[in-house]
Parts: C-alpha cells; sequence; structure tokens
C-alpha cells in the first residue's frame, strides 16, 4: 500500500478502553483541534506490546503539552484491553494507561491505515495525524522491533517548528537546534553555522 503521508487520515469510529477504564465509542474526528499519534501494536498479551504501551502512557505528560492525543489500537475487543490493563505490570500486563485504547475487532483499521497482515494482526505502525486531519509522519515497524517514544516526540517538535517558524529541521534535530530556511539563498545560514 502507498504511504498516508500527505493524505486525509482514515476516519474511524470503534470502541475504546478509556483512561479512566470505562467504555466509550471514539472517533478520530473527536480530536481535530489536537495533534494525534495513532500507533497500531499486533495483540494484547504479548511482550514487547506492553513495553510499547506503557512507555507512551509513561510519557502522555509530554504529549499532552504538545497538544497530542495519544491512541493505541489492536484487533482484540474492548473487554480483552480492559482485562490487560487490570493485570499488573509485574505479570505482563498494563496497568493504567493515560489514553484511549482502540479495539479494531472487525480489523478494518488497521486495514485502512494499510498496517493489517494477512494473518489478522497489525503491524507496529505509527502516525502522526494534524489537527487538519493530514498525516504529517508514519513509521512501520516488524512484529519484534518496539518503537521509540524520544522519536515520536522529536518528530513532533520538528512539525511544530516548522508550522510556526516556515523552516525545515535537519538530520538528528532536536528542539532548540539549528533549523534551516528553506530556500537556496538564506539556506546558506545554517549550512555555514553547521559546518564550522
Amino acid at each position: 500500500m502507498a504511504s498516508l503521508v500527505q493524505q486525509p487520515a482514515p476516519s474511524f469510529k470503534a470502541q475504546a478502553v478509556m483512561p479512566d477504564g470505562s467504555f466509550k465509542q471514539v472517533a478520530l474526528e473527536d480530536y481535530r483541534d489536537r495533534y494525534v499519534v495513532l500507533f497500531f501494536y499486533p495483540l494484547d498479551f504479548t511482550f514487547v506490546c506492553p513495553t510499547e504501551i506503557i512507555a507512551f502512557s509513561d510519557a502522555n505528560a509530554h504529549f499532552a503539552e504538545r497538544n497530542v492525543q495519544l491512541l493505541s489500537c489492536s484487533i482484540d475487543s474492548h473487554f480483552t484491553h480492559l482485562a490487560w490493563r487490570d493485570r499488573s505490570r509485574a505479570e505482563g500486563g498494563l496497568g493504567k494507561i493515560e489514553f484511549p485504547m482502540v479495539a479494531d475487532l472487525n480489523k478494518k483499521i488497521a486495514e485502512a491505515y494499510g498496517v493489517l497482515l494477512p494473518g489478522g494482526i497489525a503491524l507496529r505502525g505509527l502516525f502522526l495525524i494534524d489537527k487538519q486531519g493530514v498525516v504529517r509522519h508514519e513509521v512501520v515497524n516488524d512484529l519484534p522491533l518496539g518503537r521509540s517514544v524520544d522519536e515520536a516526540l522529536r518528530v513532533i517538535d520538528a512539525l511544530q517548528h516548522f508550522e510556526t517558524h516556515g523552516e525545515v529541521c535537519p538530520a538528528n534535530w532536536h528542539k532548540g537546534g539549528l533549523t534551516i530556511k528553506p530556500n537556496p539563498k538564506d539556506s546558506r545560514e545554517y549550512f555555514t553555522k553547521a559546518n564550522k
């Protein structure tokens, strides 16, 4: 499937387990005034998945201060999500999670985002969706490869810097680093400073 970057993010409505443990139907459009990081994982009660979900949840305040709503999604039911949350972290469970966990039981969301495997589970896809509902970044990992929360935050910072200042962000850029004015003349300022 072709990349979704620069395309409208596929819309969805689905049941989710909310941070307070309740069930609620959520839609992507519910978060249109915020950025959204939607990340897929293969299955509840597995091995790499809890490390990612817990890492994103533990960093939720960093996403919130950037006006980003985290949403996780797998093909499990909302009942299974809740049971996994109810298991302690020491036993491979999740404990309290600070963002909605979306249930994609019919697999339509994973399919729409191009991460559904033939066996019926999702690859580790992560999609950064802007406030207009457009996908601005995506990364898809194979099943054994966990993702980086720090990298997700770095890309959000880069997008928000570009939106605010119109300057583009070079390789390995972090907030506060040198940026590039995207035209042939003014870009020289960056290259002069970066190559001293």
